[in-house]
């Protein structure tokens, strides 16, 4: 039951069904042989929150401009964001700014 509690069902009910039809199906006996599904590493990155998805695509364009949040070529300009913008959800996500991840203080 644990196991089938923290499988995430990346196919929602249809998968879970599926499994559960199967497990009748092949397991001897009065006691279900259930085979939980593996998931793979598309199917992992499917089932991110929407929140760490906007988190990692953050980080991916601040790594890609060196930081750089404004100006031309700047990680908000590539977001299609105003600088104050992604000054609030970065913050909100608790990504630290250049100065801060730098140990910088001012």
């Amino acid at each position: 039951m644990e196991a089938l509690q923290r499988y995430p069902w990346p196919g929602n009910v249809r998968e879970l069904r599926n499994v559960i039809e199967r497990a009748v199906i092949i397991s001897p006996g009065d006691v279900l042989q259930i085979q939980i599904p593996r998931l793979t590493e598309e199917d992992r990155q499917a089932t991110i929150t929407l929140e760490e998805a906007e988190h990692r695509h953050i980080l991916g364009v601040l790594e890609k401009t060196a930081w750089r949040i404004k100006g031309p070529r700047g990680a908000a300009e590539l977001l299609g964001l105003k600088p104050s913008s992604l000054y609030t959800i970065m913050e909100r996500l608790g990504i630290p700014t250049k100065r801060k991840k730098d140990g910088m203080t001012t």
